[in-house]
């Protein structure tokens, strides 16, 4: 049975994937909506997406889709480790601005569910880590957009520090959560 772990922000879960080991190594089964409807989860993913990070401190978001692109997604890592953060965007929720995170790693092989809504993002822990993740809707570079990740009104305990981190110049350029309308409306 999968185990589905609230994260404390409305729609934001930790999924723990059964994994079956033998001395032939080991089968899970990391999506089945018939199981995750049964915990309230539904969601059509509509594509697959494919990270590989050489260094650890590569940061890698805060990352969002707007409406009608907006994208659920679920993340997981192959290899290696993130420490990955969901940031609710929704203007006039009442956790508006604010972050939860978990710790994906391959050996601990679970997942985070990062509703539509939220911004998305990750460090690498340790070098060579692959992170996957499915989404909702498809890829839209007119409706991407970010938030930096240093933004002091979120104010996110990155477990790595901001001058070892390693940001494309995309992120480096984002604005501030303040400064950029979101498309997101609480309800």
């Amino acid at each position: 049975m999968v185990d589905v772990l609230s994260l404390g922000l409305d729609g934001v879960f930790e999924i723990r994937p059964p994994k079956f080991v033998d001395a032939r190594g080991f089968f899970s089964e990391t999506w089945n909506a018939a199981k995750l409807a049964k915990a309230g989860i539904s969601v059509d993913f509509v594509q697959d997406n494919h990270s590989f990070s050489r260094m650890r401190g590569v940061m890698r978001g805060l990352h969002f889709q707007m409406p009608p692109f907006a994208q659920d997604k679920l993340v997981r890592v192959l290899r290696g480790s993130v420490f990955d953060v969901a940031v609710d965007i929704r203007r006039g929720s009442p956790t508006f601005g604010k972050w939860t995170a978990v710790t994906l790693s391959a050996r601990q092989w679970n997942q985070i569910l990062v509703p539509k809504g939220f911004a998305h993002g990750f460090v690498t822990l340790e070098p060579d880590t692959e992170v996957v993740y499915k989404v909702s809707a498809p890829y839209s570079a007119p409706h991407e957009r970010s938030i930096r990740s240093d933004d002091p009104d979120i104010a996110i305990d990155w477990p790595v520090p901001a001058t070892d981190m390693v940001l494309s110049p995309k992120d480096e350029a984002a604005p501030f959560l303040a400064d950029l309308e979101t498309g997101f409306n609480y309800r």
